[in-house]
């Protein structure tokens, strides 16, 4: 596992997908969800350059020395049929699996970092994000944050029985997978906090999760995609040829979400 960014990755070609906030265990949604994203998996092995999970693939994640969350079994076994066929997958931790440890890394192969990180995809510099915690204010958040990564907190997490600990991770993560559905004042202020200060000099796009809104913005040649979720969106973004597309689920079939403009102002100095 990697917690510094991994800077030596580069996709040059084929598709590239992208999945996050699933939520699995998470009692929310159709029960079908997890087959449908199953099914989404199943294109990947030997078409595509790359899989990249942007974070809280899971509701909740610990690893204990001998012992991981139950459930997890199909979307492990279709990860590692992703690798197993020559597609790198590159897992981001979020805000409700950052206690990811080596399971993910050494039994399965997936590539893992704990922060964001750019990579050179089909070309272009792409920043990659879970988005938890970038824009400013939050402080509260982002010390807690902090200290639950701690080693400290981790082993003391340990101490505590998996009947218990697993339990008591999803009665907690169920009450923080909040989300809103005000979209004129949500969307703003993540392009202004978060989007606006990154998309700039040699990042020409940005790709991310945790908000469950599902957009994408295009203009002057950059990028910026909120991935959306698995409990209510269901869409997933794939990159062909250096283009990025945003996808949702609709019918048993993939629908494409237009792209929109970048709202007036966005590229001109604060």
């Amino acid at each position: 596992m990697s917690n510094s960014p991994l800077s030596d990755l580069a996709i040059s070609h084929r598709p590239i997908y992208f999945i996050s906030d699933v939520h699995l265990g998470a009692r929310v949604g159709p029960a079908e969800r997890e087959n449908w994203l199953l099914e989404l998996l199943s294109e990947v092995p030997g078409r595509a350059g790359a899989l990249f999970v942007l974070g809280d693939l899971f509701e909740f994640w610990f690893e204990y020395k001998h012992a991981i969350p139950k459930g997890t079994f199909r979307i492990a076994r279709a990860m590692a049929d992703v690798v197993d066929s020559g597609v790198p997958v590159i897992y981001l931790g979020g805000n409700h699996d950052f206690w990811l440890g080596s399971y993910l890394d050494q039994e399965l192969g997936v590539r893992v970092s704990l922060e964001p990180i750019t990579v050179r995809l089909h070309g272009r510099t792409v920043l990659l994000a879970h988005g938890d915690g970038l824009g400013p204010g939050d402080n509260g958040y982002k010390l807690l944050k902090a200290i639950l990564r701690n080693r400290f907190a981790i082993a003391g997490f340990r101490s505590v029985h998996p009947d218990l600990g697993i339990p008591l991770g999803y009665g907690v993560s169920s009450t923080s997978r909040k989300h809103t559905k005000q979209r004129e004042v949500l969307l703003p202020k993540i392009l202004r906090d978060v989007a606006r200060p990154r998309i700039q000099g040699g990042i020409e796009a940005m790709v991310m999760g945790h908000v469950h809104e599902p957009v994408h913005y295009r203009g002057e040649g950059r990028d910026f995609l909120i991935n959306g979720d698995w409990i209510e969106s269901f869409t997933h973004i794939r990159m062909d040829e250096g283009v990025f597309r945003l996808w949702r689920r609709e019918s048993g079939r993939q629908v494409e979400i237009a792209a929109e403009p970048f709202p007036s102002g966005f590229f001109q100095s604060p």
